[in-house]
């Protein structure tokens, strides 16, 4: 996936507007919780606070959807961030880590545990964050994690945002899953991604495949 050419890779909003349709088909109540596009006040705060420009990919991101409303399982992983709670993570993981020498590499890690130019886009239940790397290289643009107790990982990273989106939209409407998560259904009509193939369960209750495409 790391080798995906860019000119296969659907545009950011073209992803997002594949994803928004799937979900008025299939799981309207989910579609409900993404907010509206940022407002342009908004989205110059969140970059002053980080002292960058969001990469592109992240901008047009939020265009379509500034984060959700409350935590949800939309993504494989992890729930997208608004720019308001992608600078106030910053600042969280920006202040432990000037306190614990978390901006240094330590010897047994390949990474720091975190770098003033990681953008925290998403974050999983357990918040971890998924962040775009904005540090100058081959590597910039990508997405890794970056957890609580270890560096950051960027060994399964993502080529980009619109690498990965375009992945979440392809599953949803070819089939298959993204790398190793599965989408389903949950009892109450909620997308929800599984790792490996089913039959599971959620809360006790069974999770159905999620239907491919809009038929």
């Amino acid at each position: 996936m790391a080798g995906m050419s860019e000119l296969a890779v659907s545009s950011v909003a073209g992803s997002w507007r594949r994803i928004d349709a799937w979900l008025a088909t299939h799981a309207p109540a989910m579609l409900s919780l993404l907010n509206p596009p940022v407002v342009p006040d908004e989205l110059e705060s969140a970059q002053r606070v980080l002292g960058v420009q969001f990469p592109a990919h992240l901008s047009e991101s939020l265009s379509c959807h500034n984060g959700v409303g409350e935590w949800t399982s939309l993504l494989p992983e992890q729930s997208p961030l608004g720019a308001a709670a992608i600078a106030e993570h910053w600042k969280m993981c920006m202040g432990i880590a000037s306190d614990n020498d978390g901006l240094v590499t330590r010897p047994w890690d390949e990474e720091p545990w975190w770098h003033p130019l990681w953008v925290p886009w998403a974050e999983s239940a357990d918040g971890n964050a998924h962040v775009i790397d904005l540090r100058p290289g081959s590597g910039s643009g990508q997405l890794g994690w970056a957890g609580h107790a270890d560096g950051g990982d960027f060994s399964d990273a993502w080529p980009s945002l619109a690498a990965y989106l375009h992945e979440v939209s392809r599953a949803l409407y070819e089939g298959g899953g993204v790398r190793d998560m599965y989408p389903y259904l949950t009892s109450d009509g909620q997308l929800w991604w599984e790792l490996g193939k089913g039959p599971h369960l959620l809360n006790g209750d069974a999770l159905q495949e999620a239907p491919v495409g809009l038929g």
